[in-house]
Protein backbone atom coordinates (compact mmCIF):
# COMPACT_ATOMS: atom_id res chain seq x y z
CA UNK A 1 0.00 0.00 0.00
CA UNK A 2 3.07 2.41 0.85
CA UNK A 3 4.38 2.27 -2.49
CA UNK A 4 1.39 2.92 -4.51
CA UNK A 5 0.85 5.87 -2.41
CA UNK A 6 3.95 7.38 -2.85
CA UNK A 7 3.80 6.40 -6.74
CA UNK A 8 0.84 8.25 -6.73
CA UNK A 9 2.42 11.00 -5.09
CA UNK A 10 4.99 11.48 -7.16
CA UNK A 11 2.51 11.73 -10.57
CA UNK A 12 0.33 13.88 -9.23
CA UNK A 13 2.45 16.52 -6.93
CA UNK A 14 4.33 17.91 -9.76
CA UNK A 15 1.44 18.34 -12.11
CA UNK A 16 -0.24 19.98 -9.23
CA UNK A 17 2.51 22.35 -8.50
CA UNK A 18 3.14 23.11 -11.96
CA UNK A 19 -0.62 24.13 -12.45
CA UNK A 20 -0.82 26.46 -9.28
CA UNK A 21 2.36 27.85 -10.22
CA UNK A 22 2.22 28.79 -13.75
CA UNK A 23 -1.42 28.29 -14.53
CA UNK A 24 -3.68 30.97 -14.94
CA UNK A 25 -6.63 31.20 -12.62
CA UNK A 26 -8.98 30.49 -14.95
CA UNK A 27 -7.20 26.90 -15.61
CA UNK A 28 -7.03 26.25 -12.27
CA UNK A 29 -10.97 27.14 -11.68
CA UNK A 30 -11.26 24.20 -14.32
CA UNK A 31 -8.86 21.74 -12.54
CA UNK A 32 -11.31 22.71 -9.35
CA UNK A 33 -14.56 22.69 -11.56
CA UNK A 34 -13.18 18.81 -12.12
CA UNK A 35 -11.86 17.94 -8.56
CA UNK A 36 -14.93 19.21 -7.18
CA UNK A 37 -17.41 17.02 -9.48
CA UNK A 38 -15.24 13.97 -8.45
CA UNK A 39 -15.42 14.88 -5.02
CA UNK A 40 -19.31 15.30 -4.74
CA UNK A 41 -20.10 12.61 -6.58
CA UNK A 42 -17.96 10.32 -3.97
CA UNK A 43 -20.19 12.35 -1.23
CA UNK A 44 -23.15 11.22 -2.98
CA UNK A 45 -22.05 7.55 -3.16
CA UNK A 46 -21.50 7.72 0.77
CA UNK A 47 -25.30 9.11 0.77
CA UNK A 48 -26.29 6.31 -1.19
CA UNK A 49 -24.65 3.45 1.02
CA UNK A 50 -27.17 4.36 3.97
CA UNK A 51 -30.32 5.45 1.14
CA UNK A 52 -29.84 9.00 1.00
CA UNK A 53 -30.18 9.93 -2.88
CA UNK A 54 -29.12 13.08 -3.72
CA UNK A 55 -30.37 15.64 -6.67
CA UNK A 56 -26.78 14.72 -8.07
CA UNK A 57 -27.06 16.62 -11.45
CA UNK A 58 -28.78 19.69 -10.53
CA UNK A 59 -26.31 19.68 -7.23
CA UNK A 60 -23.19 19.18 -9.37
CA UNK A 61 -24.34 21.77 -12.14
CA UNK A 62 -24.63 24.63 -9.29
CA UNK A 63 -21.23 23.07 -7.70
CA UNK A 64 -20.20 24.61 -11.41
CA UNK A 65 -21.64 27.80 -11.27
CA UNK A 66 -20.23 28.10 -7.60
CA UNK A 67 -16.77 27.84 -9.54
CA UNK A 68 -17.43 30.20 -11.80
CA UNK A 69 -18.41 32.60 -9.39
CA UNK A 70 -15.58 32.30 -7.17
CA UNK A 71 -13.54 32.62 -10.47
CA UNK A 72 -15.27 36.02 -10.90
CA UNK A 73 -15.14 37.34 -7.66
CA UNK A 74 -11.02 36.65 -7.23
CA UNK A 75 -10.78 39.39 -9.53
CA UNK A 76 -12.23 41.97 -7.16
CA UNK A 77 -10.11 44.34 -5.82
CA UNK A 78 -11.50 43.97 -1.55
CA UNK A 79 -13.32 41.94 0.57
CA UNK A 80 -15.03 42.72 3.33
CA UNK A 81 -17.05 40.05 5.43
CA UNK A 82 -20.54 42.78 5.28
CA UNK A 83 -19.90 42.60 1.41
CA UNK A 84 -17.74 39.40 1.06
CA UNK A 85 -20.78 37.36 -0.79
CA UNK A 86 -22.12 40.30 -3.01
CA UNK A 87 -19.40 41.59 -5.09
CA UNK A 88 -21.00 44.75 -7.16
CA UNK A 89 -18.41 45.29 -9.48
CA UNK A 90 -18.79 41.47 -11.00
CA UNK A 91 -20.07 42.98 -14.12
CA UNK A 92 -22.98 40.48 -14.17
CA UNK A 93 -21.53 37.73 -12.55
CA UNK A 94 -23.64 35.46 -9.87
CA UNK A 95 -22.68 36.40 -6.65
CA UNK A 96 -22.45 33.37 -3.98
CA UNK A 97 -25.45 34.06 -2.22
CA UNK A 98 -27.35 34.11 -5.78
CA UNK A 99 -26.01 30.52 -6.60
CA UNK A 100 -27.32 29.21 -3.02
CA UNK A 101 -30.69 30.65 -3.77
CA UNK A 102 -30.64 28.93 -7.68
CA UNK A 103 -30.01 25.47 -5.33
CA UNK A 104 -32.84 26.05 -3.32
CA UNK A 105 -34.63 26.94 -6.36
CA UNK A 106 -33.70 24.08 -7.99
CA UNK A 107 -34.54 21.59 -4.93
CA UNK A 108 -37.86 22.86 -4.42
CA UNK A 109 -38.99 22.32 -8.21
CA UNK A 110 -36.98 19.12 -8.06
CA UNK A 111 -39.17 18.39 -4.97
CA UNK A 112 -42.70 18.97 -6.16
CA UNK A 113 -42.09 17.32 -9.22
CA UNK A 114 -40.47 13.82 -8.12
CA UNK A 115 -41.54 10.80 -8.81
CA UNK A 116 -39.67 9.08 -6.22
CA UNK A 117 -40.84 8.00 -2.59
CA UNK A 118 -41.98 10.72 -0.43
CA UNK A 119 -39.73 9.22 1.98
CA UNK A 120 -36.88 10.31 -0.23
CA UNK A 121 -37.63 13.93 0.03
CA UNK A 122 -36.20 15.25 3.06
CA UNK A 123 -33.29 12.59 2.70
CA UNK A 124 -32.24 13.90 -1.15
CA UNK A 125 -32.82 17.65 -0.23
CA UNK A 126 -30.20 17.16 3.00
CA UNK A 127 -27.38 15.17 1.21
CA UNK A 128 -27.55 17.12 -2.05
CA UNK A 129 -27.69 20.41 0.84
CA UNK A 130 -25.18 19.19 2.79
CA UNK A 131 -22.32 18.13 -0.59
CA UNK A 132 -22.80 21.31 -1.81
CA UNK A 133 -21.96 23.04 1.65
CA UNK A 134 -19.29 21.09 2.79
CA UNK A 135 -17.55 19.97 -0.68
CA UNK A 136 -18.04 22.30 -2.84
CA UNK A 137 -18.30 25.86 -1.06
CA UNK A 138 -15.06 25.68 0.73
CA UNK A 139 -13.19 23.73 -2.11
CA UNK A 140 -13.71 26.77 -4.26
CA UNK A 141 -11.93 28.97 -1.68
CA UNK A 142 -8.83 27.41 -3.98
CA UNK A 143 -9.66 30.05 -6.72
CA UNK A 144 -10.20 33.28 -4.52
CA UNK A 145 -6.58 32.16 -2.84
CA UNK A 146 -5.03 31.77 -6.18
CA UNK A 147 -6.55 35.09 -7.71
CA UNK A 148 -4.98 36.83 -4.29
CA UNK A 149 -2.86 39.03 -6.25
CA UNK A 150 0.80 38.09 -6.86
CA UNK A 151 1.10 36.27 -3.78
CA UNK A 152 -2.06 33.90 -4.94
CA UNK A 153 -0.48 31.13 -6.47
CA UNK A 154 2.58 31.05 -3.76
CA UNK A 155 -0.09 31.06 -1.03
CA UNK A 156 -2.34 28.60 -2.74
CA UNK A 157 0.76 26.09 -2.91
CA UNK A 158 1.59 26.89 0.70
CA UNK A 159 -2.10 25.72 1.94
CA UNK A 160 -1.23 22.61 -0.27
CA UNK A 161 2.16 21.83 1.39
CA UNK A 162 1.23 21.99 4.60
CA UNK A 163 -1.29 20.12 4.17
CA UNK A 164 0.51 17.31 2.45
CA UNK A 165 3.65 17.60 5.03
CA UNK A 166 1.57 17.29 7.49
CA UNK A 167 -0.61 14.30 6.21
CA UNK A 168 2.71 12.29 5.24
CA UNK A 169 4.95 12.85 8.54
CA UNK A 170 1.38 12.04 10.88
CA UNK A 171 1.07 8.68 8.66
CA UNK A 172 4.37 7.84 8.61
CA UNK A 173 5.09 8.58 12.80
CA UNK A 174 1.95 7.56 14.01
CA UNK A 175 2.45 4.04 11.86
CA UNK A 176 6.27 3.92 13.73
CA UNK A 177 5.29 5.47 17.79
CA UNK A 178 2.01 6.46 17.86
CA UNK A 179 -0.24 4.82 20.46
CA UNK A 180 -3.03 7.18 22.17
CA UNK A 181 -5.75 7.10 19.56
CA UNK A 182 -7.27 10.72 18.68
CA UNK A 183 -10.81 10.52 17.69
CA UNK A 184 -11.19 6.65 17.72
CA UNK A 185 -14.84 6.79 17.01
CA UNK A 186 -14.57 8.34 13.57
CA UNK A 187 -10.47 7.33 12.74
CA UNK A 188 -9.12 4.38 15.19
CA UNK A 189 -5.39 4.61 13.05
CA UNK A 190 -5.24 8.18 13.86
CA UNK A 191 -2.73 8.91 17.00
CA UNK A 192 -1.92 12.11 19.18
CA UNK A 193 1.50 11.58 17.79
CA UNK A 194 0.56 11.78 14.14
CA UNK A 195 -1.07 14.80 15.00
CA UNK A 196 1.30 16.53 16.64
CA UNK A 197 4.32 15.84 14.63
CA UNK A 198 2.01 16.65 11.43
CA UNK A 199 1.71 20.01 13.44
CA UNK A 200 5.30 20.56 14.09
CA UNK A 201 5.72 19.50 10.45
CA UNK A 202 3.62 22.74 9.07
CA UNK A 203 5.68 25.10 11.13
CA UNK A 204 8.81 23.70 8.98
CA UNK A 205 6.60 24.57 5.77
CA UNK A 206 6.28 27.51 7.11
CA UNK A 207 9.79 28.31 7.96
CA UNK A 208 10.91 27.03 4.39
CA UNK A 209 8.30 29.41 2.74
CA UNK A 210 9.99 32.44 4.28
CA UNK A 211 11.73 33.61 1.33
CA UNK A 212 8.61 33.16 -1.72
CA UNK A 213 6.17 34.93 0.83
CA UNK A 214 6.56 38.62 1.75
CA UNK A 215 4.76 37.72 5.37
CA UNK A 216 6.36 37.94 8.73
CA UNK A 217 7.57 34.46 10.29
CA UNK A 218 4.65 35.30 12.55
CA UNK A 219 2.06 35.63 10.09
CA UNK A 220 3.59 32.63 8.15
CA UNK A 221 3.33 30.53 11.58
CA UNK A 222 -0.37 31.72 12.40
CA UNK A 223 -1.40 30.34 8.93
CA UNK A 224 0.24 27.25 9.08
CA UNK A 225 -1.14 26.50 12.27
CA UNK A 226 -4.72 27.50 11.99
CA UNK A 227 -4.15 25.27 8.13
CA UNK A 228 -3.34 22.51 10.02
CA UNK A 229 -5.69 22.26 12.50
CA UNK A 230 -8.38 22.86 9.68
CA UNK A 231 -7.15 20.27 7.46
CA UNK A 232 -6.82 17.76 10.65
CA UNK A 233 -10.78 18.54 11.14
CA UNK A 234 -11.47 18.20 7.71
CA UNK A 235 -9.86 14.97 7.91
CA UNK A 236 -11.64 13.80 10.68
CA UNK A 237 -14.80 15.00 9.19
CA UNK A 238 -14.61 12.93 6.23
CA UNK A 239 -13.65 9.69 8.32
CA UNK A 240 -17.11 10.43 9.91
CA UNK A 241 -18.58 10.91 6.61
CA UNK A 242 -16.99 7.28 5.83
CA UNK A 243 -18.16 5.67 8.86
CA UNK A 244 -21.23 6.64 8.74
CA UNK A 245 -21.79 4.76 5.27
CA UNK A 246 -19.89 1.85 6.32
CA UNK A 247 -17.08 1.97 4.09
CA UNK A 248 -13.48 2.83 4.52
CA UNK A 249 -12.68 4.51 1.16
CA UNK A 250 -14.87 7.71 -0.53
CA UNK A 251 -13.37 5.47 -3.82
CA UNK A 252 -10.88 4.12 -5.81
CA UNK A 253 -9.48 6.30 -8.29
CA UNK A 254 -6.31 7.46 -7.05
CA UNK A 255 -4.12 3.65 -5.95
CA UNK A 256 -2.89 3.71 -2.19
CA UNK A 257 -5.34 6.89 -1.67
CA UNK A 258 -8.80 5.66 -2.22
CA UNK A 259 -11.19 8.10 -4.04
CA UNK A 260 -10.71 11.77 -4.27
CA UNK A 261 -12.34 12.67 -1.55
CA UNK A 262 -9.94 11.04 0.42
CA UNK A 263 -7.33 13.13 -0.81
CA UNK A 264 -8.43 16.11 -0.58
CA UNK A 265 -10.51 16.14 2.74
CA UNK A 266 -7.97 17.93 4.72
CA UNK A 267 -7.66 20.84 1.84
CA UNK A 268 -11.98 21.00 2.18
CA UNK A 269 -11.32 23.20 5.41
CA UNK A 270 -7.34 24.16 5.36
CA UNK A 271 -7.60 26.10 2.03
CA UNK A 272 -10.36 28.08 3.37
CA UNK A 273 -8.67 28.72 7.09
CA UNK A 274 -5.71 30.36 5.16
CA UNK A 275 -7.92 32.14 2.82
CA UNK A 276 -10.11 33.58 5.55
CA UNK A 277 -6.14 34.84 7.35
CA UNK A 278 -4.74 36.10 4.49
CA UNK A 279 -7.59 38.41 3.83
CA UNK A 280 -8.97 39.02 7.60
CA UNK A 281 -5.89 39.04 9.87
CA UNK A 282 -3.37 39.72 7.42
CA UNK A 283 -4.09 42.08 4.58
CA UNK A 284 -5.87 44.37 7.26
CA UNK A 285 -1.97 44.96 8.95
CA UNK A 286 -0.73 45.06 5.37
Amino acid sequence: MTWKRVATAAVLVPLVVGLVLWGSTAIVSLAIALVTLLALFEYFALGEAIGHRAHRFWTGACALVLVYAQWRASSEPSYNLAGGLIAHESGGAPTLDAVFFLFVLGIAVLTVGTRRPLVEVLPAAGISASGLLLVAFPLSFAIRLHGAGRQGPVLLLFALVIVWVSDTVAYFVGRAVGKHALAPRLSPKKTWEGTVSGFLGSMVVALAFMPWVSVSLLHLAGMAALGNIGGQVGDLLESGYKRSAGLKDSGSLLPGHGGVLDRIDALVLAIPVVWYYWILIYSPRS
